[in-house]
């Protein structure tokens, strides 16, 4: 992305006092995300978005949810989404130097995975792809996950593209502090 500044602008401090209790929440000290600033701009998309977010501790592990995640945010190209979780959450996550970069450049059965993790890619890729499972694919799955892990996996990859949609088409730029895509 060449632009520097987002297409919509993104809201100003002093914020009003809702949203900056919302943000503190959210960032837990750390400045607001450009996205979270441009979304709150509109009442009721910042509300759905807060709504659906899955920003809550859910019943995937932080490691789970990351390869999630990041592998949504790889497959759709949003650089922007991929480079803060990965900064924010690679290191809680013990997501390795190889396994960053696989979740962008690799495959779902890229040595460094699990078998269980290379399950949990592929249906990210299959979800991506064709936003669907086949029977096999639901089958490994279920190997693996049980039924509130699965229903989230298929939440955050849907929430994740959307987050990628806005993120890319409203040309955000790259947060500072977050990681870039490797090449």
């Amino acid at each position: 992305m060449s632009q520097t500044a987002p297409r919509i602008a993104p809201l100003q401090p002093p914020y009003p006092p809702e949203i900056q209790g919302q943000f503190e929440r959210i960032m837990r000290g750390a400045p607001p995300l450009t996205l979270f600033r441009v979304v709150a701009g509109n009442a009721r998309a910042w509300e759905k978005f807060r709504g659906g977010s899955l920003l809550d501790r859910g019943p995937l592990s932080l490691r789970e949810r990351e390869i999630v995640i990041d592998r949504t945010c790889a497959r759709t190209g949003c650089e922007y989404e991929w480079g803060v979780h990965i900064a924010a959450f690679a290191e809680a996550a013990r997501l390795t130097a190889e396994q960053v970069r696989a979740i962008v450049l690799g495959d779902a059965r890229a040595a460094c995975w699990s078998e269980a993790e290379q399950v949990l890619i592929a249906t990210v890729d299959a979800l991506h792809d064709r936003a669907t499972l086949d029977e096999a694919e639901f089958k490994a799955l279920s190997a693996h996950y049980d039924d509130a892990k699965i229903v989230e996996i298929i939440q955050l990859c849907g929430f994740y593209r959307t987050v990628s949609y806005l993120a890319n088409a409203l040309a955000l730029p790259l947060e500072e502090t977050a990681a870039r895509f490797p090449r």
